[in-house]
């Protein structure tokens, strides 16, 4: 009976070895379809990559459960054991006598109880856990996001802007634009194409040796029709450069040390401030002062590069 108790113990582990060798394969079928599912928009570059550290970990946890199985089939020799003390059980009782002590001895089994280790499924919760969080993760890798983005609806005719709406440049001739109620029709102004009614914000621009420009931002309402001077008495928060002087647009003159070729537009709206850094090492270089009372956009008005190699005004992309 201790024999057969064992062997019942044996079987059931065995039963269970055999059960998960089939649960594994069909948990990383499973987590397969749900990673190709998902990841769908994703590079298949990335997919792959998910699934072959999923194939891996089935083949290795595949094997580890085979190896456990024929380890098992090769320990089970109690049926042999028990047949063969069930026939001597059957033997004349002198031959029963004699060899009673053996048949005793063979009959108490001292193997110790099979034991399943913790870990042998597929971690589905590793593979699937968290997946839309690990894939921004690896897209945050690749995509670039740029904090502001123009509006052509607001160009004026004079200005030319690149496919993904982010740089701007004047243009020879000027285009063929209908004069809708949003567009600057007096000046090379441009405007973002989100505005700010609230908290704070900030965003880089490129300027290199372009000689004549605008940048700060503007009131919903300034007048996009007829005269305008970039100041606050207009509805403008900027600094100027023009005929290599730095003004800022109150009719001030601003000293700089040097030439900034990238300047950082930094918005407090709610408290009433619009500062400007030279990107480079964030030297303060004008902050304007005021209280906001309308949304304010990102304003850009691009004079004539003349000779200058830099034409193009970029907004820079800004980490995710």
């Amino acid at each position: 009976m201790p024999l057969q108790e064992k062997l019942k113990v044996f079987n059931k582990v065995k039963q269970t070895c055999d059960q998960t060798a089939v649960h594994i394969k069909s948990q990383a079928q499973h987590t397969e379809k749900q990673i190709k599912e998902f990841e769908k928009p994703v590079s298949t570059r990335g997919r792959g990559a998910r699934i072959a550290v999923l194939k891996e970990e089935e083949k290795q946890k595949s094997q580890n459960m085979k190896e456990k199985i024929e380890q098992m089939n090769r320990e089970i020799s109690l049926s042999d054991t028990i047949r063969a003390i069930e026939g001597e059980l059957k033997d004349e009782d002198i031959s029963f006598l004699q060899n009673f002590k053996t048949m005793k001895e063979r009959a108490q089994c001292t193997m110790p109880d099979p034991q399943l280790v913790s870990g042998g499924l597929i971690d589905v919760a590793k593979h699937l856990g968290n997946l839309k969080f690990r894939v921004w993760e690896k897209m945050k890798e690749i995509i670039k996001h740029t904090p502001v983005i123009l509006d052509p609806n607001t160009a004026s005719s004079r200005l030319s802007l690149s496919d993904d709406l982010t740089s701007v440049s004047r243009t020879d001739p000027e285009q063929q634009v209908p004069d809708n109620p949003e567009r600057f029709m007096t000046y090379s102004t441009i405007l973002g194409s989100k505005g700010f009614s609230s908290g704070k914000h900030s965003w880089e621009v490129e300027l290199g040796d372009h000689p004549v420009w605008n940048l700060g931002v503007a009131k919903e309402s300034v007048d996009r029709k007829g005269e305008l001077f970039a100041s606050p008495e207009y509805g403008i928060w900027s600094i100027l450069l023009n005929s290599g002087t730095y003004t800022n647009g109150k009719g001030e003159t601003l000293l700089l040390k040097k030439k900034p070729q990238r300047i950082r537009v930094q918005l407090d709206y709610d408290q009433g401030e619009v500062s400007f850094y030279d990107s480079k090492d964030m030297t303060l270089i004008y902050s304007h002062k005021d209280t906001f009372t309308e949304t304010l956009y990102p304003y850009f008005s691009i004079g004539s590069a003349g000779d200058a190699k830099c034409t193009v005004v970029q907004i820079c992309q800004s980490e995710v």
